[in-house]
């Protein structure tokens, strides 16, 4: 494959081995063993299954539910508790820190949402607060299903901890076609440059090129994920976790200086928006763009949005910034037998087949049936396995979560007082209490 090289190197940099190099490889169908669905269940099979996500707004609801739907058609006596928390789209920063609280108060829920690599593992894997799946996966043919990198991401020292039900590409750039058809603009900007060309041309028409989020953690320490990737490169961003590169070197800086620039195009109340306020602007025609990952896809079907196009965020084509969601298997959980049967849907093509069309994601596994798909989506499972692979600092897959809490923070405050080098230098700081460079 082109970059198996590449793939390599990326899974070493996030610690997982050489041994994952085909992460990418869940873009083309091949002749694993078939596909198994969940298991039948008793006809005794009752009590509850606890959901606990943060899945609240359209396509990411949409999509939970059409696996919900699949799970009460095979278990129509267990009753599925829907635990998401509202407010916590996007990184899920609110319901992370509830179920924190849960887990550390000996009631977790039934399964929960994590992302794979160092969310899942730091967190909860070496914690012990998880059970291992590696039963489930052999029984289930996982092993054969889902890319070698992909398994790599949800475990730990050989044990598999969680579930990936999808993938997600974070750098992305959603754009309104008629409100940049307003300043005869008929494509997405591939650089910085011509990102804030375009913005200037659209403030000249009272139009915000950018729809941001300035409340709470996340979603600056996204954007700013997707200008220090185009900013560094490829190479540059993945050294940041090698420590191959400083998080001290000057490119880092001009990173905050264009976020800084980026906010002067921001519609003008985006301090009090939440995550789950930005697609909206997009589609409301209040905002013009929104560099923002894949799940925007699935929100824009929800709302039958057909005005808009995309492209790689400026800066980052030929990469992609990968993501996945999973569920696990928490210890001590009261309903066990249950999340067994979730898992198992969770993992099953039919499971993935449902989801990941309304999600907006494309699927973890190997033997997709494409014709689920749209043409975003089919491109996506294309480039996933053609380009090279980075995983996201905010989204779990890079970075200790230790970290990745007080680079959000960093990046929140940032926004608030646009002090660059003052920001510079305290996520250098975090970064070296974290152990980077």
């Amino acid at each position: 494959m082109k970059n198996t090289i590449t793939r390599r190197k990326f899974l070493a940099t996030v610690g997982l081995g050489a041994g994952a190099a085909a992460l990418a490889a869940c873009g083309a169908p091949t002749a694993a063993a078939p596909a198994k669905g969940p298991a039948g269940a008793p006809a005794t099979a009752s009590g509850k299954l606890e959901i606990f996500s943060w899945w609240t707004n359209g396509g990411e609801v949409d999509g939970l539910n059409a696996m919900y739907d699949i799970y009460k058609k095979s278990y129509p006596g267990v009753e599925i508790i829907n635990a998401a928390i509202a407010g916590g789209s996007g990184a899920g920063g609110n319901a992370k820190a509830v179920l924190k609280t849960r887990m550390l108060g000996g009631d977790p829920p039934d399964s929960f949402q994590v992302h794979l690599g160092r969310e899942l593992i730091d967190t909860w894997a070496v914690a012990d607060k998880m059970e291992n799946l590696n039963d489930l996966y052999k029984s289930e043919g996982w092993n054969d299903s889902f890319p070698p990198g992909v398994i790599a991401l949800a475990s730990d020292k050989g044990n598999a901890y969680s579930v990936p039900v999808n993938i997600h590409r974070s750098n992305v750039i959603w754009y309104n076609t008629k409100l940049f058809g307003q300043i005869g603009q008929n494509a997405a900007p591939a650089t910085w440059d011509e990102y804030f060309s375009i913005a200037e041309k659209l403030k000249a028409k009272g139009i915000p090129m950018a729809a941001m989020s300035g409340s709470g953690a996340g979603f600056q320490g996204h954007e700013f994920e997707n200008i220090a990737l185009a900013t560094l490169g490829y190479d540059g961003y993945m050294g940041l976790f090698s420590g191959a590169t400083s998080w001290g070197d000057a490119k880092i800086k001009s990173s905050f200086e264009t976020l800084k620039k980026m906010l002067d195009y921001s519609v003008p109340n985006y301090a009090a928006l939440d995550w789950g306020a930005t697609d909206p602007l997009v589609v409301e025609g209040k905002a013009a763009s929104d560099i923002m990952g894949d799940w925007t896809n699935g929100f824009y079907k929800s709302k039958n949005f057909t005005d808009w196009g995309w492209a790689p965020a400026p800066g980052t084509k030929g990469i992609f910034l990968a993501l996945s969601d999973s569920f696990g298997l928490p210890k001590g959980v009261k309903n066990k037998d249950n999340v067994i049967n979730w898992l198992k849907l969770c993992g099953s093509k039919a499971g993935q087949d449902a989801f990941n069309p309304l999600k907006g994601s494309i699927p973890a596994r190997k033997d997709a049936d494409l014709s689920k798909y749209d043409s975003y989506q089919k491109q996506a499972i294309s480039d996933f396995a053609t380009n090279k692979i980075a995983g996201s600092i905010v989204h779990g897959a890079a970075a200790k979560e230790s970290f990745v809490n007080d680079y959000n923070n960093v990046i929140a405050e940032f926004v608030t007082t646009k002090d660059v080098a003052g920001a510079h230098q305290k996520l250098v700081d975090a970064a070296k209490v974290a152990g980077y460079k």
